[in-house]
């Protein structure tokens, strides 16, 4: 394992468990209220049920390495919606009253970066599929 290897995988559970912990949030504070807020952002509020899955499954699945590629993509997807429905018009920093979108923005960086690099050897993803420069 290299240095390079090593930074992914730090990268890779800390966005795992970004998105664990923020999925644990929408059950424990009640689904109902975050499709609530959805509902409130003209945004369908099933779709919470299923971004929480995502984030809690995804989550996990980041942490282990694996579908990380796929996850990723998700995760992205979920960030660009928040940053456009609910972040952007706080502003970069907020507004005082709400979070801006700077974290979304990272977290973005992250989720693109992880789709698009290789696996790494700790990962459950390059246990089932050792292929070079996949």
């Amino acid at each position: 394992m290299n240095k390079n290897d090593a930074a992914q995988v730090f990268l890779r559970v800390i966005l795992g468990l970004t998105f664990f912990v923020h999925g644990v949030s929408k059950f424990q504070g009640g689904i109902g209220n975050t499709a609530g807020f959805f509902n409130s952002l003209g945004i369908p509020g099933f779709m919470a049920y299923i971004v929480a899955g995502i984030e809690l499954i995804g989550g996990l699945a980041v942490i282990l390495g694996l579908g990380t590629k796929i996850v990723s993509v998700l995760f992205a997807i979920i960030l660009l919606g928040a940053i456009v429905t609910a972040k952007l018009p706080a502003g970069f920093l907020g507004n005082g009253q709400t979070a801006g979108y700077e974290l979304d923005l990272a977290l973005l960086a992250m989720s693109v970066y992880l789709a698009c690099a290789s696996r790494t050897v700790f990962s459950v993803d390059h246990m089932f599929f050792n292929k070079k420069g996949v």
